[in-house]
């Protein structure tokens, strides 16, 4: 006989999630819990989170169940300077899930984080945003061309979400991915780094070296991965993108 499905407790929300890092050390400042949430818009090429796309694919649970799980290591996630990253998936396909686990881990004392392509900038209302401490923000090319391609979806509403975010005064982790003959284009990346130079509010980019450690979750889905001819960038290619966020005063790794 089939369990039931999780029923959210007075107050706490369902929602859909694949997976949890409880140790996590690169999203976010300190050692994250990290809970990757299911659902994604985007459809992006080097996705290494395929399994993530479809939010139906995760597992149903509840804010409640999640919180009492991320409570049992708030003592340690402080002590460690850390605290809760929201990733995915994107968290944003998921707003009253998301808004109700950042509410709750800041009630838990918890620094908190959310992984975002920014995309789906306009279902965080200002309410979300209040708790949150940082956006790991995703843009993952600054032509239209470009980001169409890579992702099926348009750019303007992440650069709408990132000026909103700068309106706000909200902290922001820039991430790029860097994949040869695809998003290294120069021009693009000057353009790019302006951009993020003004609006004062990036406090580092991580420059994200292509790979393709996601590559057999496209096959064990039965769907072909465009890139598998496309080989990482070389340690010269990432130190020449590096130094051009850096030529507009912006602390790049």
């Amino acid at each position: 006989m089939t369990p039931p499905l999780p029923q959210a407790r007075p107050g706490s929300v369902s929602g859909w999630i694949h997976s949890v890092e409880t140790g996590g050390t690169v999203d976010g400042p300190g050692i994250r819990y990290v809970l990757f949430m299911s659902g994604c818009p985007l459809r992006c090429l080097y996705c290494h989170n395929p399994d993530t796309q479809h939010m139906h694919d995760g597992t149903r649970t509840t804010s409640a169940e999640v919180l009492d799980d991320i409570a049992l290591y708030a003592t340690f996630l402080q002590r460690a300077h850390g605290g809760l990253t929201l990733s995915g998936g994107e968290p944003l396909v998921q707003p009253e899930f998301t808004a109700a686990v950042l509410r709750g881990a800041k009630a838990l004392g918890l620094h908190t984080a959310l992984d975002t392509s920014g995309f789906l900038g306009n279902h965080a209302d200002d309410h979300l945003l209040e708790d949150v401490d940082l956006v790991l923000l995703d843009i993952k090319a600054f032509s239209e061309k470009t980001y169409r391609h890579l992702t099926g979806v348009p750019l303007r509403p992440t650069l709408e979400f990132a000026e909103r975010l700068a309106g706000l005064n909200k902290r922001i982790w820039l991430r790029y991915v860097l994949v040869p003959n695809l998003t290294d284009d120069a021009a693009e990346i000057d353009r790019l780094a302006e951009f993020v130079a003004g609006l004062g509010v990036v406090d580092r980019v991580d420059v994200l070296p292509f790979h393709k450690m996601g590559e057999h979750k496209w096959k064990a889905l039965g769907r072909k991965y465009m890139l598998t001819d496309t080989e990482p960038p070389s340690r010269e290619l990432v130190e020449r993108v590096r130094k051009q966020f850096q030529a507009q005063g912006l602390r790049a790794d």
